[in-house]
């Protein structure tokens, strides 16, 4: 069991809570929480030791297509695939993003 915690610039505001996913063999579940600081801490809590290279290349090409929201993620993955956490952090920020 590792954890990361990781920080980029951000600049795109969402105003709500959101939680995509859930955890178990080969998925995970991002929560999302906004807050009105311009970056956006990542929190990750693995199965998988010795993965931190792997989500800082996620993130990174993640920055390179999206907007980062201002906020905090917390991330509990069980073995992802980058395809699925890719995924799942696109459905969460989408949720964010929606009005309730």
């Amino acid at each position: 069991m590792e954890r990361i915690e990781l920080s980029y610039p951000a600049t795109e505001k969402l105003s709500h809570k959101a939680l995509a996913g859930v955890v178990g063999s080969g998925d995970l579940e991002a929560m999302f929480i906004p807050h009105k600081e311009k970056t956006l801490a990542v929190i990750i809590k693995t199965s998988v030791d010795g993965s931190k290279t792997r989500w800082e290349n996620l993130f990174k090409r993640f920055a390179l297509l999206h907007s980062l929201p201002m906020g905090k993620l917390e991330i509990n993955d069980f073995a992802s695939t980058p395809g699925v956490a890719k995924l799942r952090i696109e459905q969460v920020f989408e949720e964010a993003n929606h009005e309730k």
